[in-house]
């Protein structure tokens, strides 16, 4: 595998490895050696180096002193703390669109919310690429809503969490047909409260679902553990 575009090298090396972490390829503990992946995607071990630096960052791997880049764990700890701020900043964001806009003007989220919908109402298999489609679909309501409030800190700061958010998706991906109910809920929950102009049912349903997904990674986690 090449690598194009130097001038973002660093960024594709993090997303290349970034993936292998959210998909469980790279698992907890791993060891990530900047030679050995440096010859793989013939790349210098400097522009590897930036991009565990990039992954750190995204609370993907930890660097320890002469240990160097292992993934890092999903620990009980660092799933509850993850889901403490994530669900915060999507309550914050949600606000942030009912503050600002309201009636006519929130259609487009709406047709967001029912595209979402669509994509869930057109889930047929229990498989990766059918719980990918879900998740991006989310994210694009997520970007939508970038859009509207106009708070570039808000929106880095939510997307830096996108990987770190992924990974414990993917934690959850075998459960992922006996799950879509609940997530089929929620986005009705979210259209009724957004039609409503009703921010405070809107916050409630993104904490009820946030509180769901967590305790359904952490189970799944608690469950591989005893295995």
């Amino acid at each position: 595998m090449r690598f194009q575009a130097p001038e973002s090298l660093s960024e594709q090396i993090a997303q290349h490895l970034g993936h292998r972490i959210i998909t469980r390829d790279l698992k907890p503990g791993e060891r990530i050696q900047e030679l050995k992946v440096s010859g793989e995607l013939n790349v210098s071990r400097g522009s590897v180096r930036e991009a565990l630096l990039i992954l750190e960052r995204r609370h993907l791997v930890e660097i320890f002193p002469r240990r160097g880049a292992v993934v890092s764990s999903l620990t009980t700890e660092r799933i509850n703390s993850l889901y403490d701020i994530y669900i915060n900043l999507l309550c914050m964001l949600g606000r942030k669109v009912m503050e600002r806009w309201s009636g006519e003007n929130l259609t487009g989220v709406v047709a967001q919310v029912k595209q979402i919908q669509g994509v869930i109402d057109g889930v047929s298999s229990n498989n990766a690429d059918a719980a990918q489609k879900v998740m991006e679909a989310g994210f694009g309501l997520m970007r939508y809503a970038y859009g509207l409030v106009e708070n570039p800190f808000l929106e880095e700061t939510l997307e830096n969490f996108r990987p770190a958010i992924s990974r414990t998706y993917y934690v959850a991906l075998e459960h992922f047909r006996e799950g879509i109910g609940e997530t089929e809920r929620f986005f009705s929950e979210l259209g009724e409260a957004i039609l409503s102009d009703d921010g405070e049912r809107l916050e409630k349903a993104i904490e009820a679902f946030g509180e769901h997904q967590r305790q359904q990674v952490l189970s799944i986690l608690k469950e591989e553990a005893i295995g």
